[in-house]
């Protein structure tokens, strides 16, 4: 202790004295005032400059270096950049979408000959339904486009079964090239275990013994068949026939190849349900009244007929072709937009969790 009776100071004689107008800050309440009672630099929310302590101060460039008044050009501009980012991402998704739905749903073809005039003219494009047959069996009187590969075709090579070389023929398809020649349509006149005939007294083809009324269909002119012929259609194959009988290569031309003329049911790629183009010929292709006779199912039960019967291309042969339709790439655009949307918005939540942990 001094002589005072204070005792020593805590700090040794070598040691500097500290400065009592310093201040020490605790993080989050200001400073420690001073002897005097004066705080120190900041803390009355300002920097030794002047500045904001929350960094608010104007930058030494002008408004423009923080984004204008409001900040509204930065938003702006994050927005275009957002923007751009996410283009990509909804096209590729949009592509992806539009393939699916080309592949397993929709397809459009251009129709190139005259052998199903007048029901599809030279330069119709017909929408087909890839996903019906998931649904119910193939019915008579609906028209088909199938693959005649092994069927009506034989010199051509098979397909590649290289998933790469599909996904770009599937690619080119849903713009409108393809490379396919072995591709047709036809209407189904029998199904399987149908005994299907040509002709009767009448000059009519008969399904199960019972005529068929063609008017709606055939050809002005055309007689049902000029050809005869009598055939039960095997089990897993269909018995195809053009409307413009006198000029349709169809299952009458190919009675000497294997299955005497019909194809299989596995080549049936859809149904052919509605004409999209021209805008003038837009109209739905129903099946005729014709083949909605009782009798034809009765008749085939008696014969001995498929079970699934009951339940239920073009001039020489022209193959049709894929036709670029606008409406996979519409539906795969519809749907890559809520897709996109809900990507970006997960996106948004998770980074605003992280930001909150940090």
């Amino acid at each position: 202790m001094n002589g005072d009776g204070l005792g020593s100071p805590p700090w040794g004689p070598a040691d500097p004295v500290p400065d009592l107008d310093d201040t020490q800050a605790i993080p989050g309440l200001g400073s420690i005032p001073g002897p005097n009672g004066a705080r120190g630099p900041g803390s009355d929310g300002t920097g030794p400059d002047g500045a904001g302590a929350d960094g608010d101060a104007e930058s030494p460039d002008g408004p423009a270096a923080t984004g204008g008044k409001n900040g509204k050009s930065g938003k702006g501009r994050r927005r275009r950049r957002s923007f751009w980012r996410e283009l990509p991402v909804l096209v590729i998704v949009a592509l992806v979408l539009a393939l699916l739905i080309k592949s397993f749903a929709l397809q459009a073809f251009f129709i190139p000959s005259a052998s199903m005039e007048n029901t599809l003219e030279i330069g119709d494009r017909v929408l087909i339904n890839k996903i019906v047959y998931h649904l119910r069996p193939i019915h008579r009187g609906d028209i088909v486009v199938f693959d005649g590969t092994g069927s009506w075709d034989f010199d051509t090579p098979p397909a590649s079964s290289n998933i790469f070389s599909k996904a770009v023929d599937e690619a080119e398809g849903l713009v409108g090239i393809s490379k396919d020649p072995n591709i047709y349509i036809k209407r189904v006149i029998g199904l399987p275990g149908d005994h299907v005939a040509c002709c009767n007294a009448a000059g009519q083809v008969t399904v199960n013994g019972v005529p068929l009324s063609e008017s709606s269909y055939l050809y002005p002119g055309n007689a049902p068949s000029t050809q005869k012929f009598s055939i039960t259609v095997p089990a897993g194959r269909l018995w195809v026939m053009g409307d413009h009988r006198l000029v349709s290569y169809d299952s009458r031309g190919h009675l000497g190849d294997p299955g005497g003329g019909t194809i299989p049911e596995s080549g049936v790629l859809g149904r052919a349900f509605v004409i999209i183009w021209p805008p003038s010929r837009w109209g739905f292709l129903n099946i005729p009244a014709t083949f909605e006779q009782p009798q034809l199912n009765a008749s085939n039960a008696a014969a001995g007929g498929s079970t699934a019967a009951l339940d239920a291309a073009l001039d020489n042969g022209t193959p049709v072709r894929s036709a670029a339709s606008p409406l996979p790439l519409a539906l795969g655009f519809a749907g890559a937009v809520p897709i996109t949307w809900l990507q970006r918005k997960a996106r948004r939540r998770l980074k605003s969790r992280r930001e909150r942990r940090s």
